[in-house]
């Protein structure tokens, strides 16, 4: 399992999804459900209740980490996120690069999503900024990734604003949340490039 940790910013508190969350998620996914076409919102009880035991099953199973996301000004749930896909490398035994301390060598940050009123407002940088500094300075992981529907314009150009680098359309690549199959826009960052885009979201943070 993925340690469970609060990570506090200037903006968000993550805490680790719980079902004391299920209805702040509730109220922050209705806020305007004409806003999430490409995200699949739950937006009754049982709904997010279900999602929310899922999302904490995965973390048993030792592949993901989910949060709510707080709001730091209003202690309100404004949204959730998670690292998911964590990647176990096999390393040789004698390799200098081989943990074993249970951290993952590479993770991706998704399933995120955020209520109306909390997007474009510095949320979504502040928890990603808290997500990135986890995984790279706490964990050490090699690579962080970040994929969407390549269709969701709104959201490639979020994660481009991050810092991260495209690396291309996975095609045909999961279900989509219109019922399709979707192809997927994938995007990274290394941990060569993390002090850069530190500094680039602590610019963001302080403006």
């Amino acid at each position: 399992m993925l340690d469970a940790v609060v990570l506090t910013g200037s903006l968000v508190r993550l805490e680790p999804l719980a079902v004391d969350h299920v209805s702040g998620l509730v109220a922050a996914s209705t806020e305007d459900p004409a806003a999430y076409r490409w995200n699949l919102m739950p937006r009754s009880e049982s709904a997010m209740a279900s999602y929310v035991d899922d999302a904490i099953q995965h973390q048993r199973d030792g592949h993901s980490l989910a949060f709510a996301t707080v709001r730091q000004a209003d202690d309100r749930v404004v949204g959730c996120t998670r690292y998911c896909r964590a990647e176990y490398w096999a390393w040789p035994a004698d390799s200098p690069l081989r943990r074993d301390d249970g951290t993952p060598d590479a993770v991706e940050i998704g399933y995120t999503w955020l209520s109306v009123s909390a997007q474009r407002t510095g949320v979504n940088v502040d928890a990603k900024r808290l997500m990135l500094a986890h995984a790279f300075d706490t964990w050490a992981v090699h690579r962080v990734s970040l994929d969407t529907d390549e269709r969701n314009q709104q959201s490639r150009r979020a994660i481009e604003a991050l810092g991260a680098r495209f690396e291309g359309i996975i095609r045909v690549e999961r279900i989509g949340a219109d019922g399709t199959v979707r192809d997927s826009a994938r995007y990274s960052i290394i941990a060569g490039e993390w002090p850069a885009v530190r500094q680039h979201l602590d610019a963001r943070l302080a403006r």
